[in-house]
């Protein structure tokens, strides 16, 4: 088995109300199971929403799951809990999606080659045949769709049958391309994105340029979830370098390249560990 099989996380939000980790932590140190660590949040402790991300080992997890669940079940009508339970030694499936920038995906190719990113990367999707050469001595498959505007259904069609049903997680790794709607209904997974601004400043193409026609002192890169408003999804992390008037856009590209590296490995691996838990167009991150 490996490391970690046998552990697993409980990932719980609720109107907060006293006695919602007295009751899980009795609930599971009555099914034999010692609690790693465990962190939460209130919104406001009157009236306000709790969240509970709770690491817990219990030998035989596998064959003692469903016991432990149908015990959640039966007190989460009472606190009105949305929870579910992920093992921490199941490894996620993701697909990465790029264009012709390639300093995202291979940063994330190689944290996993290092064993840095615990996930199993399925393909690497892109609609520019470029990074192929860079992408296959991962021993990843590479699969180049093109997309136009006259046949962008017919691409997005082509993308879902090669990864719908077999992926727990898309990103963005700066692909350069709006997924519909229809496409984010039915993928069947999160999507991470990364955008290179401090959104919601400059959102939209070029905001290296727009930052730069204002002057900016700081410029930064951000990591949310994709929805069908562009760059409004829930954000997830974001992080900032100070600059001057004397870059130029295209030395503010290069700061951000670094950001945008750092970002979106954080994101992904925040949420591979089940520490990103969304509320509305927010997100709590243990």
């Amino acid at each position: 088995m490996r490391d970690g099989d046998d552990v697993a996380r409980l990932i719980v939000a609720c109107p907060d109300r006293p006695g919602i980790i007295a009751t899980l932590s009795t609930l599971l140190a009555e099914s034999g199971a010692n609690i790693i660590s465990s962190d939460q949040y209130s919104t406001d402790p009157e009236g306000g929403r709790f969240f509970l991300r709770m690491e817990f080992h219990l030998e035989r997890l596998a064959q003692r799951r469903e016991a432990v669940e149908a015990r959640l079940r039966s007190v989460a009508g009472e606190f009105g809990m949305d929870w579910r339970i992920s093992v921490a030694g199941v490894r996620q499936r993701v697909a990465l999606f790029a264009s012709r920038h390639d300093h995202c995906v291979l940063d994330l190719l190689w944290r996993r080659q290092r064993g840095e990113l615990d996930a199993e990367i399925v393909c690497v999707v892109s609609n520019h045949p470029d990074l192929e050469k860079h992408v296959l001595p991962f021993g990843v498959p590479y699969h180049h769709v093109p997309v136009t505007p006259a046949r962008k259904a017919e691409a997005e069609r082509h993308q879902l049958e090669l990864i719908e049903g077999r992926v727990d997680l898309v990103v963005l790794a700066r692909y350069m391309q709006v997924l519909s709607t229809e496409f984010l209904e039915r993928v069947g997974a999160p999507v991470i994105n990364i955008h290179h601004s401090f959104l919601p400043a400059f959102a939209g193409p070029a905001p290296y340029a727009q930052a730069h026609q204002r002057g900016v002192k700081l410029i930064g890169a951000t990591a949310h979830y994709a929805t069908e408003d562009l760059d409004e999804g829930p954000i997830i992390e974001q992080g900032v370098a100070r600059v001057s008037h004397r870059d130029t856009p295209a030395e503010l590209a290069r700061i951000g390249r670094d950001l945008e590296r750092v970002v979106l490995a954080r994101a992904v691996q925040w949420h591979l560990e089940d520490r990103v838990i969304v509320d509305g167009n927010r997100t709590i991150v243990f």
